[in-house]
């Protein structure tokens, strides 16, 4: 049986969904960047590299939906490229925040795994979480190319980071519905590059 929503309830998933609705179409202000990833993405990846992904709650779900795009595939058919997301690791998770503190848990995993000229990438709505900020800075470090998936800005991950696409809405949960449109595009135009025989891409 279907119950009558009040029109303070409607009200409420109205605005909720405007808000989402206008973050993503915000967005549109980002695709030349996102083909600028995508173009980067697919030469460091066809040479070799990595691409470590890391967040927290959502964002650790959609750091794990992009990694599986690559290992796997979005659309059409194509090799499987190195893809790691940090966040998914949960008995290195649980093992470095027992042992270490939380705020270790991303920047220990990309000091094993990162290699110079690897890509990392975080996702943040606030942009402030301190282990992805321990992260970028041991990115840094080591010479990975950094990026950051975040919400509106200044934050100090966009700072840290080596280029940034940030969603410019107030609302955590917009950012990140907004962000998975994000990672949806990136695949699609990863997927888009063209690979040359030397690893470059179009």
């Amino acid at each position: 049986m279907t119950t009558v929503a009040s029109r303070a309830e409607l009200d409420t998933l109205t605005d909720h969904l405007e808000s989402s609705l206008t973050a993503i179409a915000g967005l549109h202000r980002q695709l030349p960047s996102v083909m600028g990833w995508a173009r980067r993405l697919r030469r460091a990846l066809g040479n070799g590299h990595r691409l470590l992904v890391a967040g927290n709650g959502g964002s650790a779900a959609l750091a794990q939906h992009l990694t599986s795009e690559l290992v796997g595939r979005f659309d059409g058919e194509r090799p499987a490229f190195s893809a790691l997301c940090l966040s998914s690791e949960s008995s290195s998770v649980t093992a470095i925040g027992n042992d270490y503190g939380f705020e270790y848990a991303f920047s220990r995993q990309v000091q094993a795994h990162g290699r110079a000229g690897d890509i990392f990438l975080a996702l943040s709505t606030s942009g402030r979480s301190a282990n992805l900020l321990q992260a970028t800075a041991e990115a840094r470090r080591l010479d990975l190319v950094v990026w950051a998936m975040t919400g509106a800005l200044p934050n100090p991950l966009a700072a840290q980071a080596d280029d940034v696409l940030d969603v410019r809405t107030g609302s955590s949960a917009a950012a990140q519905e907004a962000q998975q449109v994000l990672v949806h595009l990136l695949c699609r135009a990863f997927d888009a590059c063209e690979q040359r025989p030397d690893g470059a891409s179009s």
